[in-house]
């Protein structure tokens, strides 16, 4: 199993650091909408369909919906908005796990919820990718999210006996959850001391970091709750010794397209 992972890791990270770092535009939006679609093969899954035909017909759903919000930009705030009030929902349906699964487990809600989560990622990382900074801006929110996960496997492993959501993910523990923060805070900082940032603007941007890192938690808790209520373990088998790409983009589903609203709100960026 490690060596499938590190074989698996080693032939995937060049092309997702070529693909987010070095295209732009069309073919950046291309890129990621591949991704995001095999996401939705795999969300299909998740909804109930086990047969190869209806899978691919959703896939193609995504596809189709990636595209015309390609030729439709002025959607994006809809699009980011949307995906606000889901997360919020979904932080909800997280805590309050199983007691509220029968609210969404009908197949169209569940194919519905897929599309929330999968479009705002990919119209999130086109917009943050169009501006000046564009790549330094996605690799911080990965940098985020990234170590908070880091932070999070060895603080809990090393403190975590309460644990955060049980029903959901019995791995999960507050101590994890706390020590990622924590790291990606302290993250936060140092690039703040670095760039001479005032305290104003240190302040608002650990707010907004603390916000992100609190999402992707809540993305991670809501593929994994999905993924419970189907009985299956990963999202598929797409890449060796990893799962499917949804386990690997799970808490960036979430992250993404806060970020990019809080850059705006923040006037960070112009988006």
């Amino acid at each position: 199993m490690l060596k499938q992972r590190i074989m698996t890791a080693l032939i995937l990270l060049p092309i997702a650091l070529c693909g987010f770092f070095l295209l732009d535009g069309g073919a950046f939006a291309l890129f990621i909408g591949l991704v995001v679609t095999l996401g939705g093969w795999e969300w299909a899954r998740l909804a109930g369909f086990e047969a190869q035909p209806a899978r691919v017909a959703f896939a193609a759903v995504v596809a189709a919906a990636l595209f015309f919000l390609y030729l439709s930009p002025a959607l994006a705030p809809f699009v980011l908005a949307a995906a606000l009030i889901w997360w919020g929902v979904a932080t909800y349906l997280v805590l309050t796990f199983p007691g509220t699964s029968e609210h969404w487990a009908s197949v169209a809600c569940k194919l519905l919820i897929g599309l929330l989560i999968l479009l705002p990622a990919w119209q999130g990382l086109v917009l943050i990718k169009a501006q000046g900074q564009g790549n330094w801006l996605i690799l911080a929110v990965m940098v985020l999210v990234w170590a908070a996960d880091i932070g999070a496997y060895f603080s809990g492993r090393a403190f975590g006996k309460r644990k955060l959501a049980p029903q959901v993910s019995p791995g999960k523990s507050w101590a994890g959850f706390y020590g990622g923060m924590a790291v990606s805070l302290v993250i936060t900082l140092v690039v703040g001391q670095v760039r001479q940032w005032g305290f104003g603007e240190t302040l608002l941007c650990l707010v907004g970091a603390a916000i992100v890192v609190a999402l992707s938690v809540v993305g991670d808790l809501t593929e994994s709750m999905f993924k419970r209520r189907a009985g299956i373990k990963d999202s598929s088998n797409l890449l060796p010794g990893h799962g499917g790409i949804l386990d690997r983009i799970d808490s960036l589903t979430a992250a993404i397209p806060v970020f990019a609203v809080l850059l705006w709100a923040a006037n960070w960026s112009a988006l």
